[in-house]
């Protein structure tokens, strides 16, 4: 991941832009600490997961098809609740 000082970020953000869609993620330091990333709109939509359904996310899952998972009812007792 290419490292950017603030000033530098700035003065060439169009590059800082362009190598984010090309390269990967930027990321930018302010007093030698990181500060920011700037990612493409492709991976961010890949890491928020807006372009997936539920059902997709779900058929993706690594765990899809697996049959040792089992899920165990809760079989305590239900509370009084008064109406």
């Amino acid at each position: 991941m290419k490292s950017w000082k603030m000033q530098q970020a700035k003065e060439h953000m169009s590059e800082v832009v362009q190598r984010a869609r090309d390269d990967g993620p930027q990321e930018i330091t302010m007093r030698g600490r990181s500060v920011a990333v700037v990612i493409s709109r492709e991976m961010y939509d890949q890491l928020s997961g807006k372009n997936e359904s539920l059902a997709d996310f779900i058929r993706n899952s690594p765990l899809f098809g697996t049959e040792e998972i089992e899920f165990e009812r809760d079989r305590s007792p239900t509370r009084d609740v008064a109406l």
